[in-house]
C-alpha cells in the first residue's frame, strides 16, 4: 500500500444535492520537468488543470466494491501546468451515494445513499534541478458549489450555466478509506462515440421528439442560441408507443432527465457526471427552434479494443450482430450491468456469465472481466455465497444457481479465450468457496436442492403469473453444482492443486442426478443435461430435445438458462438444420422478432412490444438487455467454425469446423486472438460451398468430414 500525503476532504457545510466543486492554485518557483496527478474520489470525478480536462476518463474513479477496493487513477499532466495554475476537481454522488437500487427500499439502500462524498489527492510536481514537490489535498483547499445542482445516475443531471460562485469556502478533512485504495486496474470508462441524431419530429401527442436511430448509453450533447435563464428540458427513452408518441415508463422511478439553465449566447453542452440509455429524447423545453443538427448522443463505456466482426448475406442477421455489439458496448459500462435506463443498471451475475464466451469474442474484455471478478471475490459472503450482482448492491438476498455460478464459469472462459492461468489463480480460492457454499447449503447430499432460485428466468414456458419458466428450480440447480464443480477441478489441475476430493465429489454429484432426474421435461432441462453432460445417452437425449422443439413448433422455449446453450446443442448432436431454423426465425419468438420490431439493441424479452403492438409491462420491460446476444458464440463457433482447443487456450491451437445452411448465401466471422487474426467465410457457389480460412496459429481445419492440419496461413477449401 502507498504512502499518501494527501487527506481526504470534503465541503465544512453539507451543500444538499449541489455537486462540489474543490480547488487549488498555485505557481511554480522552477522549471518544470514532469507533473503527475493521482487522484481519486468517494462519488465520481472531473478534474481539470488550467480549465483543461485531466485525462479521458469518465465518471472516475469507476464503479468497485467501494468498501472492499477503491480505484485511484495517475495521470501525466505536464503539458497542462503553466507559469500560475489552478487545479479544479468537481466531485458527484456516481454510483456511491445514488439511491440504488430503484424498485425496493432496504436498510442497505438507505445506508449507501446517505454516505458523503468526498476526494483525494496528490500532484507530484517533478522540477528541472532534481527537487520535488507534493500539492496534496487538505484543509488548505478552497471548495464551492459548483453549477452542477444536481447528478445522480437514476435521475440525471440540473446544471445551470449561468451560475456565478461568489466565494469560496473552506474545506474539513475527514478519516476516508486507504487500506482499500488500489491502483486503476479495469479499463477507462471514455467517450467512445458519437452518433449524429438521425431526425427530429412532431408526435402525434404533440411532443418534439429527436431520434439518434440507435440506442446509446452515453449522454446527448446539444447547442443551442440562447439568452440567460432560458432552460433546455430533456427527457431520454428507449421506444415510441404505439400511436408514435414518447414513452420511457419503462424507466420506473428514473426520472433520467436533463435540466439546463443557459447563460447568453452561443454554448454547447453534455451531462458531466450521470449517463442515460436512450435512443430518444423528447425536448419538453428548447429555446427557439430546434434542429437535428443540434444534438449529438455520446456513446460512453469501457474502452474495450473490439476484436471480433460477423457478417453475412442476411440483412436481419446482419443487424442482429450490430444490435448484439451494441447491447454489449451500451451495457459494459465498467461493470456488466442488465440494462442501461432504468432504476437498475446493476451487474447481474447470471447475464455476465451467459454472455461471457460471446463477449470475450466481441472485444478484449480480459482487464474488464478481471477487475469485476476481483470485485465478485472481494464481496463474496464468508460462508462462500455470491450474490446477484456485483457490486453487491442486494446484500441481503440469497445466491441462485446460473447467476452465483459466475465465480466459477467466467474465470474459465477467461482463460480459454485468452490462455489466462493468472486469472484462475487469483480466482481459485473464490471457486473453491462457492462449490463448498453449495455442498453446505443443500438439503439432499450430491444435488443442490431446498435453494431459492431465479430458475429458467423469463422461460416462455412459465405458468401464468411466474417469471422462472416450468424447468424445476433443483434441477437447474443441482445441473450447475455439477457444473461449477467440473470446472473448478479442471482449474485446480491445472494449477497443481489437490482436488482429488472434488473429482470424486463430482462423480457423485452426476450419479447422484442421473437417478434422480431420469427424465426431463422441458427444453431447458434437456439443454442443460445435455450440455453439462449429466444424460447418460447424449445423443438420444439430443434427439428427443429436437423433436421437442419441432413439437413445440420449431421454436424456443427457453428464459436466460436455456437459451445460451440451446443452439450449441443442437449443432453439437447432428441438428445444426433446426439450430439455422431457430436462428432464422423470425415470428416470436425469436432473435430476429425484434429486428422486424425495428430493435437496436437486444430485449429484455423475446416479446418486449408484442406482435400486437402493445408492450409486455411497463414493469420490466429493458429493450437494451445483452444476455440472449449469447447467440453471438455460436455464429463464431457453429456457423463459422471458429473454437479454441481447451489443452491449448488462448487460440494457441484452432479447431475450424464451418457448417454452412443454404438459406444463406454466405457467412464471416474473425477474431483478433492474442496469435494474431483468425477468420472463416463460407460462400455458396452453385451447389458448392467455397470455404476461406485464415488462421494465426496451427489448426485443425474439417470441412464435410475431411481433416486437414495446416500452419498459419490463409487456405481455401471446397465442399
Amino acid at each position: 500500500m502507498r504512502e499518501w500525503k494527501a487527506q481526504w476532504i470534503r465541503p465544512q457545510e453539507d451543500m444538499g444535492d449541489i455537486c462540489p466543486v474543490f480547488q487549488k492554485a498555485w505557481s511554480p518557483e522552477k522549471e518544470v520537468a514532469g507533473a503527475e496527478l493521482l487522484i481519486t474520489a468517494l462519488g465520481v470525478y472531473e478534474a481539470r488543470i488550467n480549465g483543461k480536462r485531466v485525462g479521458e476518463y469518465i465518471l472516475a474513479p469507476g464503479w468497485t466494491a467501494y468498501e472492499k477496493r477503491l480505484q485511484y487513477q495517475q495521470y501525466d499532466v505536464t503539458e497542462l501546468l503553466k507559469a500560475e495554475n489552478e487545479l479544479s476537481v468537481l466531485v458527484g454522488k456516481g454510483w456511491y451515494s445514488s439511491s440504488m437500487p430503484g424498485w425496493m427500499m432496504t436498510e442497505d439502500r438507505i445506508r449507501r445513499a446517505a454516505r458523503k462524498t468526498g476526494l483525494l489527492a496528490e500532484l507530484h510536481v517533478v522540477y528541472t534541478d532534481g527537487t520535488q514537490e507534493v500539492i496534496a489535498t487538505d484543509k488548505s483547499w478552497n471548495c464551492g458549489e459548483s453549477q452542477i445542482r444536481f447528478s445522480e445516475i437514476y435521475d440525471g443531471e440540473i446544471y445551470d450555466a449561468s451560475y456565478t460562485r461568489k466565494k469560496w469556502a473552506e474545506t474539513a478533512e475527514f478519516e476516508g478509506p486507504w487500506e482499500t485504495l488500489i491502483p486503476q486496474e479495469g479499463e477507462e470508462i471514455r467517450e467512445m462515440e458519437r452518433v449524429q441524431a438521425k431526425s427530429i419530429f412532431v408526435t402525434p401527442a404533440g411532443e418534439t421528439v429527436v431520434d439518434f436511430g440507435q440506442e446509446v448509453t452515453g449522454y446527448v450533447e446539444f447547442h443551442v442560441n440562447a439568452k440567460a435563464g432560458d432552460t433546455v428540458k430533456i427527457l431520454h427513452g428507449e421506444v415510441l408507443d404505439q400511436q408514435g408518441n414518447f414513452y420511457n415508463d419503462n424507466y420506473r422511478s428514473a426520472k433520467a432527465e436533463l435540466i439546463y439553465t443557459c447563460k447568453d449566447g452561443v454554448q454547447t453542452w453534455h451531462p458531466v457526471l450521470t449517463f442515460y440509455g436512450f435512443r430518444y429524447i423528447k425536448l419538453v423545453e428548447f429555446p427557439g427552434k430546434a434542429a437535428a443538427e443540434q444534438f449529438t448522443a455520446v456513446a460512453v463505456y469501457s474502452n474495450m479494443k473490439k476484436t471480433g466482426s460477423l457478417r453475412c448475406s442476411d440483412a436481419g442477421l446482419n443487424q442482429l450482430f450490430s444490435n448484439i455489439f451494441w447491447g454489449q458496448k451500451d451495457n459494459f459500462l465498467d461493470v456488466p450491468t442488465d440494462c442501461p435506463q432504468r432504476d437498475e443498471r446493476l451487474g447481474w451475475t447470471g447475464d455476465a456469465q451467459v454472455f461471457i464466451k460471446a463477449a470475450s469474442y466481441n472485444y478484449d474484455t480480459q482487464k474488464f472481466y478481471r477487475k469485476w471478478l476481483h470485485d465478485l471475490a472481494a464481496e463474496q459472503r464468508a460462508d462462500g455465497a455470491v450474490g446477484h450482482v456485483i457490486p453487491n448492491f442486494l446484500p441481503d438476498e440469497g445466491p441462485s444457481a446460473a447467476w452465483a455460478d459466475a465465480a466459477t464459469i467466467c474465470p474459465w472462459q477467461m482463460y480459454l479465450t485468452y490462455g489466462d492461468k493468472e486469472i484462475l489463480a487469483e480466482q481459485f480460492e473464490s471457486m473453491k468457496r462457492w462449490v463448498d457454499y453449495i455442498t453446505g447449503a443443500t438439503k439432499d447430499k450430491f444435488l443442490w436442492t431446498g435453494g431459492e432460485h431465479f430458475g429458467d428466468w423469463l422461460g416462455l414456458d412459465a405458468p401464468v403469473g411466474s417469471y422462472k419458466g416450468s424447468s424445476r428450480e433443483d434441477f437447474i440447480a443441482s445441473a450447475f453444482y455439477a457444473y461449477s464443480t467440473s470446472l473448478f477441478v479442471k482449474a485446480g489441475k491445472l494449477l497443481g492443486e489437490d482436488v482429488a476430493s472434488y473429482e470424486v465429489l463430482y462423480h457423485n454429484i452426476v450419479e447422484k442426478f442421473r437417478k434422480t432426474y431420469p427424465e426431463y421435461k422441458t427444453q431447458t432441462e434437456y439443454i442443460l443435461a445435455i450440455w453439462f453432460e449429466l444424460a447418460e445417452d447424449l445423443q438420444k437425449a439430443a434427439d428427443e430435445l429436437a423433436e421437442l422443439i419441432k413439437k413445440d413448433g420449431s421454436q424456443m422455449r427457453t428464459g436466460f438458462v436455456g437459451t445460451p446453450y440451446i443452439l450449441p446443442v443442437l449443432s453439437k448432436y447432428d441438428h445444426t438444420d433446426l439450430a439455422y431454423t431457430l436462428l432464422l426465425r423470425k415470428e416470436y419468438p425469436s432473435w430476429l422478432y425484434s429486428v422486424e420490431k425495428g430493435a437496436t439493441t437486444i430485449w429484455e424479452h423475446w416479446d418486449g412490444i408484442m406482435e400486437n403492438g402493445e408492450f409486455w409491462s411497463t414493469d420490466m420491460n429493458s429493450f437494451n438487455h445483452y444476455a440472449y446476444g449469447s447467440v453471438a458464440d455460436w455464429v463464431y463457433e457453429v456457423a463459422a467454425g471458429i473454437n479454441v482447443v481447451e489443452d491449448a487456450p488462448g487460440f494457441e491451437k484452432i479447431r475450424i469446423e464451418p457448417k454452412a445452411d443454404q438459406r444463406l448465401e454466405w457467412l464471416e466471422a474473425s477474431i483478433r486472438t492474442r496469435k494474431g487474426l483468425v477468420s472463416s467465410r463460407w460462400t455458396w457457389q452453385e451447389d458448392r460451398i467455397k470455404y476461406e480460412i485464415t488462421t494465426p496459429s496451427e489448426s485443425v481445419v474439417i470441412i464435410d468430414g475431411r481433416e486437414y492440419v495446416v500452419e498459419p496461413g490463409s487456405y481455401t477449401f471446397w465442399g
